[in-house]
């Protein structure tokens, strides 16, 4: 029988071998997604097979009026313009398509201006699926928010929304367009303009080739027209933010911007607008007084995003053309259908030039402070854009040498490309096929994003675990 220990003894136990030997666990190395399947190359996948569908489609016989086949490049530019609704076009919608070609335009600019993933995703929704992180990322992207939480119901909220304004859009277009045709053309007429208006897409079915000039007095149509337009290129986050909080002093910082932002852009736009063509007897130089301010104010809502307009372009002075290429370049807000910079880039790099000449060593706004690296992406993204147009430019300088195209115009159409606007001051008709493939390549940049193809071509980020010492240079 063991005695108890005694006081003052010690025990001291010791491990068998067995439980001191090194436990091994074999685990399998972990897999890095491959760089070629990262959301900015799975967005660049989807616009790009949306254009490949888009083109062959049109591209048919039966889908133009003219017989045989549409020649390859003018299909594809048609259907690239759609997919990133910039509005260019190479030949009159109206009398050149079929109405089979018309039908696949429509659905191109309706697919790519909510986004072909969003709109899958929405359907995977329908049928019951489950939707995978990568899924919410890719979205996340897709849509501009910041967060992962939350995104299947805005998704769903977002698709619901959208196709009210539709229908409301189209009912009260109607409304105006129901006496110039037939039932079945103005139905049809009025969902085109809807969604076109809407998605800041520019294309136009009435059967004039300038566009809105048939209703260039019509104001309430215009009106409705610029509603649309805004409620489409000021962001999905931007109009819940509203709707949720109804006060300004409520709404995020990003919503504060965008809205100030956008409302100064409007209203310069329309100084500009109503000073360079006041005088202009080919654009608004015989119009009233009121007039001239109503078409102002819808050209600068619709000149900066979408490209629907109710006067000709290629009439328009010097210094317009020489403004709106800066307005085109800034395009809409993020998240939105509009394409450019973004709003909030401007709102941040203003921020920053702002508080840098107050002696501030960070950006501010509103009374928050902006991250360092969101200003430094701002200045990426625009330092990028304008990289992006200059080489466009340059090469369209060669391929274009040998025709009579002004610069100007040329530097005019590339930023609408670039800011999926769709102005035009008539130069795509005039262009070979290389300048025609250059512009296909500007508005999917435009369309995607400098910043998405930034992130596509640079390598993985790694966290750093140092810092360089810290040395000034000379500025100014």
């Amino acid at each position: 029988m063991e005695q108890p220990p005694s006081t003052g003894d010690r025990i001291v136990r010791r491990p068998r071998s067995r439980e001191v030997v090194p436990v091994v666990v074999k685990t399998s190395p972990r897999r890095h997604p491959s760089r070629h399947f990262i959301p900015a190359f799975i967005l660049f996948y989807s616009f790009s097979g949306l254009v490949l569908i888009g083109g062959l489609l049109l591209f048919l016989p039966f889908s133009s009026i003219d017989e045989g086949f549409t020649p390859l490049v003018l299909a594809y530019f048609t259907a690239t313009s759609a997919v990133t609704v910039t509005g260019l076009t190479v030949v009159d919608t109206a009398t050149y398509w079929t109405d089979f070609g018309k039908a696949v335009i429509f659905a191109l600019m309706l697919i790519g201006g909510l986004g072909f993933t969003s709109l899958a995703t929405f359907f995977l929704i329908v049928l019951g699926q489950r939707i995978t992180l990568p899924e919410r990322m890719l979205m996340r992207d897709t849509m501009g928010i910041d967060r992962l939480g939350g995104i299947v119901p805005l998704l769903r909220n977002i698709i619901l929304i959208v196709t009210l304004v539709y229908v409301i859009g189209a009912a009260l277009i109607w409304w105006r367009l129901h006496g110039e045709f037939s039932t079945g053309e103005s139905i049809w007429q009025s969902a085109f303009l809807s969604v076109s208006a809407f998605n800041n897409a520019g294309f136009s079915i009435l059967p004039d080739s300038m566009s809105l000039s048939l209703f260039f007095g019509d104001v309430p149509l215009l009106a409705v027209l610029a509603g649309l337009i805004v409620l489409g290129g000021i962001g999905w986050t931007v109009l819940v933010d509203v709707f949720r909080q109804h006060r300004f002093s409520r709404f995020a910082l990003d919503t504060k911007m965008v809205i100030v932002t956008s409302m100064f852009l409007w209203a310069l736009g329309a100084v500009v607008l109503f000073i360079a063509e006041f005088d202009n007897e080919h654009t608004l130089g015989a119009s009233s007084l009121g007039m001239k301010t109503a078409q102002s104010i819808f050209h600068s809502i619709s000149g900066r995003t979408a490209g629907l307009t109710t006067i000709d372009v290629s009439q328009t002075t010097q210094l317009h053309d020489l403004f709106y290429p800066l307005l085109m370049f800034i395009g809409g807000a993020a998240g939105s259908v509009a394409g450019g910079i973004k709003v909030a880039t401007l709102a941040v790099i203003i921020a920053a030039v702002v508080s840098s000449v107050r002696g501030r060593l960070q950006a501010e706004a509103f009374g928050r402070e902006i991250p360092h690296f969101q200003v430094h992406r701002a200045l990426t993204v625009a330092a990028l854009g304008m990289v992006i147009v200059f080489a466009i430019c340059l090469g369209l300088t060669l391929t274009e040498r040998s025709s009579n195209i002004p610069f100007l115009d040329l530097f005019f159409d590339t930023v609408s490309a670039f800011g999926t606007t769709g102005l035009s001051t008539g130069v795509p008709p005039e262009l070979s096929v290389a300048g025609k493939v250059l512009f296909i390549i500007t508005m999917l940049v435009g369309r995607l994003g400098p910043l998405t193809l930034a992130l596509a071509l640079t390598p993985r980020q790694e966290s750093t675990v140092y810092r360089f010492v810290q040395e000034r240079v000379k500025i100014g």
